[in-house]
């Protein structure tokens, strides 16, 4: 990072604070973040940089006298339409990297959490894999170019259509090793562009939430992609030779299935040796082991691909891909098996925490719930739907269908149809329980807040109630997190029926009584589902990142998911932190050189930058910083779903390195910020006089019901709205600067 306008930095006395502003998920423009006109850019570059007030305009100076500045990050995680795309097409591998995060504080090492979740995100790049090997070898080499009535008038298909089986496998193979090769590339892109500002020291356990932004995931992450690739490529090769070895297996065909069982497990071994992938000291032979681990996959694909095309015995009589259909089967029932043992391990792992976590521990295998069940439904929506097109828009489950699904996927679709009413009736369920004590609690605080109200006021009040019962509902998010996550597991245990051929309309009409029209209509409805849902994570995506009102709700998912460095999954989205943190470190350094104070002001996830950041700076350093945060989730989201990483130990640290020069400012109608340590609401009986408690200032909002002598309407409810346009915020600038100040002359 270079600074390139540095005049601007020069202008100030050295003895003046520098108040470094950094956004939340909102993606402000600068000028909206420093509330001045004219800015220029003094470091940095598009992607992320550090703005200031144009000199020589009016007003270019903050409450208190302080030097504004800005650090504008909101592109570092999206940017282009492409790359917000990839986000939504790698949201089940990014769900699956923060599962890896999510683990409870620990009793021991949590090792078994750790091979845990990189075991099920190996297991969603095997459904992938499995998805793209379903719609280009069984439904088109196996099923459509198996029968002239699919053929009929599709003449994209007719140039490989009249040539043996083995040859149309080997050639459409291309399309699941290209479909690797896709997220592979869509993974590991945007990363490229952060190598200049990591700081490659420190570990994914040493120093909790520090990790973040000092250690160098690069080489792990590099291990991991070979391991996947390699495991991508040998189920596929054992997809190609068990449908080849299904009639009179060939010396050939047993011997390379063999050692594509082999790749597999070793594959797995190594996901279960978190040392080894880890740890500086064994990189060397890491590295060759899983280099080589990919070259032999490689080569074993050639072999194979060789071997299918060229033997010329005769392929069975089936009416699918041979064997196609219990490997997928197989891979449900491993991540089931996996999804339990999680489920088991991680709560027993961690420790008494009074409540804070997640439902005790909770939080890895129920995010590892999500990205399963995601992965599941749009690898059968990817399949069915490709079906329904090549059986001329019609699935009727009946054996004239042309080109009909694995039962797998048939049962995933219908259950996912299930599991949405399901979970829609548990939300609302959940909604009304908890209404009548979140409006009674927001009703007494409206009343402590507003005591003197006058009766025309009523309406507004009420309106301010409500605001506060829905932002309330935060805390009801667990539970309905862990009731969906069930239903993601009950589905895919479900699916796991397909391995005894069971077909959903005669098993649900033989039980259940259900007639089959129902169930029919069940995979309709399901697989519009699943689209649906697609098409609004898509358009979402590309909303959120050009919408600053719709990307505050919506922009959230990808900032907490992309926040954390890939540590599970290769193909998740780059960690943009690994790039914001480091440079906001460098960044205070060569202000606190020139000032005599620098103070950090974060709002909402740029509270979250900011911690992190204080946790790496040095000492000399830390004398000269001050600490703002504001609609901050530090505590209120962050300690409580990631306990491991940002624990209350964690939270003390970061105020004793700042000398206790923090204050946060929270809402009672924030539904995402929160206070840190103590809720001082109105009425609260008095604290101890600890550091900590004095930390959390609560700010009324809205800050009166009536309008005032000047104004013909009430004040606005800010909720989640940045602070830096009200009054007790520049209040707390001014407090924090004269401490710096203060501090700075003796």
């Amino acid at each position: 990072m270079t600074d390139t306008a540095t005049p601007s930095g020069e202008q100030h006395a050295p003895d003046d604070v520098v108040e470094l502003r950094v956004h939340g998920v909102s993606g402000a423009r600068a000028d909206q973040v420093l509330d001045r006109p004219h800015t220029q850019q003094v470091a940095g570059d598009r992607s992320g940089g550090f703005v200031r007030p144009r000199p020589g305009y009016p007003d270019s100076t903050g409450p208190g006298g302080v030097v504004l500045e800005a650090y504008r990050w909101s592109d570092l995680p999206s940017g282009t339409a492409a790359r917000t795309l990839s986000l939504v097409f790698l949201l089940p591998f990014m769900l699956s990297n923060v599962a890896i995060w999510m683990r409870p504080a620990r009793r021991g090492p949590g090792t078994g959490v750790k091979v845990l979740c990189r075991l099920l995100a190996l297991s969603l790049s095997v459904l992938y894999t499995l998805s793209a090997a379903g719609v280009a070898l069984d439904l088109i080499a196996w099923k459509c170019m198996g029968s002239s009535r699919c053929m009929t008038g599709r003449t994209w298909l007719s140039w490989l259509g009249g040539h043996p089986v083995g040859l149309r496998l080997a050639v459409l193979a291309a399309v699941p090793i290209g479909a690797v090769g896709l997220v592979w590339l869509l993974g590991a892109r945007p990363g490229r562009s952060y190598e200049g500002f990591r700081v490659p020291t420190g570990d994914p356990e040493g120093d909790r939430l520090s990790a973040v932004g000092q250690w160098d995931a690069m080489p792990m992450v590099g291990r991991l992609r070979a391991i996947h690739i390699a495991v991508a490529l040998a189920v596929l090769d054992l997809t190609l030779l068990t449908a080849r070895g299904a009639g009179h297996p060939s010396v050939a065909t047993v011997g390379l299935a063999v050692l594509a069982v082999l790749v597999l497990a070793a594959g797995a071994a190594l996901l279960c040796a978190p040392e080894l992938l880890e740890r500086p000291g064994t990189a060397r032979t890491t590295d060759r082991l899983t280099v080589a681990l990919r070259t032999v996959a490689c080569g074993l694909t050639v072999a194979t691909l060789g071997v299918v095309a060229l033997d010329r015995t005769p392929w069975p009589v089936s009416a699918g891909l041979p064997g196609y259909g219990l490997i997928v089967g197989w891979a449900f029932l491993a991540q089931m098996a996996l999804l339990a043992a999680l489920a088991v391990l991680a709560p027993w792992r961690s420790r008494r925490d009074g409540g804070r976590a997640l439902l005790h521990g909770l939080g890895a295998p129920v995010i590892a719930a999500f990205a399963v069940g995601l992965s599941s439904a749009f690898s059968a929506e990817l399949v069915y739907r490709t079906a329904y097109f090549l059986n001329r828009r019609a699935i009727t489950g009946r054996p004239e269908d042309l080109a009909a699904p694995p039962l797998a996927y048939k049962w995933a679709l219908f259950t996912f149809f299930l599991s949405m009413i399901v979970a829609v009736l548990v939300a609302a369920g959940l909604t009304l329980l908890s209404l009548r004590g979140r409006r009674r609690a927001a009703a007494a605080i409206v009343a402590r807040d507003f005591p003197a109200a006058p009766p025309e006021a009523a309406d507004r009040m009420r309106r301010v109630e409500k605001t506060i019962a829905r932002a309330r509902f935060t805390e009801w998010l667990g539970p309905l997190a862990v009731a969906c996550a069930c239903l993601a597991a009950v589905g895919l245990a479900t699916s796991l029926l397909a391995l005894f051929s069971l077909q959903p309309s005669p098993l649900a009409e033989r039980l259940l009584g259900v007639p089959s029209g129902f169930v029919n209509f069940g995979l309709t409805v399901g697989s519009y589902l699943i689209a649906g849902l697609v098409l609004t994570l898509v358009m979402g995506g590309l909303f959120a990142y050009r919408t600053a009102e719709f990307r505050r709700y919506v922009g959230v998912v990808w900032d907490l998911g992309t926040f954390w460095p890939r540590a599970a999954h290769p193909f998740a989205p780059p960690c943009y932190a690994e790039r914001a943190v480091p440079e906001l470190a460098k960044r205070i350094c060569y202000l606190a050189e020139r000032h005599t104070g620098v103070l950090l002001s974060g709002h909402s996830h740029g509270s979250v930058l900011l911690a992190a950041t204080v946790l790496q700076l040095p000492p000399q350093v830390l004398r000269r910083v001050a600490l703002l945060t504001h609609g901050s989730p530090l505590d209120r989201l962050y300690a409580r779903l990631f306990p491991a990483y940002l624990g209350k130990d964690v939270l003390h640290e970061v105020g004793e390195r700042v000398g206790w020069r923090w204050l946060n400012l929270w809402r009672e109608t924030d539904p995402i910020g929160g206070w840190v340590f103590a809720a001082h609401r109105p009425d609260d009986p008095p604290t101890r006089a600890g550091p900590s408690d004095r930390v959390d200032r609560r700010l009324r909002d809205p800050e009166d019901v009536v309008a005032p002598p000047s104004d013909s309407v009430p004040p606005p409810v800010k909720g989640h709205w940045p602070c830096e346009s009200d009054e007790r915020f520049a209040a707390a600038i001014r407090e924090l600067a004269d401490r710096l100040r203060a501090e700075g002359r003796t």
